[in-house]
């Protein structure tokens, strides 16, 4: 079982990230596809008249504000467009994928944060109206469900609240989740660098490979998304996945070469390249 998240940069192909799902689920592999959609949610915000607003957090991870007008169009982008065009490649590949999205089925279930707390211009301030979550349930009978009956999961990270409210969530920690829910042996966390890099943007400063107990000491070395790839990496193997690999998206083969051993391989150190 494995687990691969798409970051939602620009430059990552599709193509290709398809490709490679259908050669492993070719070769008997279970793979769930978890994606985001930043990059052409911006673009649309922008021609909407909204545009993102980006915050820093107390603890220095950058995100999205989402307020209500932004989670309607993150929606229309992520789970609409988005989604939707890996599950027409992967179909065209052979590939029988499943289109979904949190609030469906409950696939993914949390806590909605009403307000951020923020650090802006060196003070700390609290935004309100937000309507970000976080993940505290995934409905992995739903996915068992799909993957027992031959169907590839494509998920878009919106999940539902307690009280019914969708919610945005981060990508990196929904796929986190997911892994961690459904055992997965590994998790892919597919991006638009190689890994992460000792001294970024030298992409031949890549750091290959880290203990589990070892992650705290490299975030100083992360930049912007990087972090909450960390963080979710972190929560992945807390809650029993073996291993994460931060990997090149942009690359032929992208998920073959990050099982390889091609990126940053976080693990425990018996699992480790």
């Amino acid at each position: 079982m494995i687990v691969v998240k798409i970051g939602g940069v620009e430059g990552l192909g599709i193509e290709p990230l398809c490709a490679d799902v259908a050669h492993l689920i070719g070769n008997g592999e279970q793979v769930v596809l978890v994606h985001g959609g930043s990059h052409r949610t911006n673009v649309i915000s922008e021609k909407l008249g909204h545009p993102p607003r980006f915050v820093t957090s107390v603890s220095g991870h950058v995100s999205r504000y989402t307020d209500r007008e932004t989670l309607e169009i993150f929606a229309m982008v992520v789970a609409g467009q988005v989604n939707k065009l890996l599950v027409e490649r992967l179909q065209g590949l052979g590939v029988n994928a499943v289109g979904l999205s949190g609030p469906d089925g409950r696939l993914l279930e949390g806590r909605r944060k009403s307000a951020l707390k923020i650090v802006e211009k060196g003070k700390r301030k609290v935004l309100r109206g937000e309507w970000s979550g976080v993940i505290q349930r995934v409905n992995v009978s739903l996915l068992r469900l799909l993957l027992d009956h031959g169907y590839t999961p494509v998920i878009a990270p919106l999940a539902i609240s307690h009280e019914g409210e969708m919610v945005n969530v981060d990508g990196d920690r929904a796929a986190a989740a997911v892994a961690a829910a459904l055992g997965a042996e590994t998790l892919v966390l597919l991006s638009n660098v190689p890994g992460l890099l000792r001294d970024f943007p030298d992409e031949g400063s890549l750091i290959r490979s880290i203990g589990r107990g070892e992650v705290e000491a490299y975030f100083p070395y992360a930049r912007g998304r990087m972090k909450k790839k960390l963080l979710g990496a972190t929560e992945a193997l807390e809650d029993g996945v073996g291993r994460v690999i931060i990997a090149d998206g942009r690359a032929q083969n992208p998920i073959r070469r990050a099982l390889a051993g091609e990126g940053t391989v976080i693990a425990q150190e018996s699992l480790l390249f």
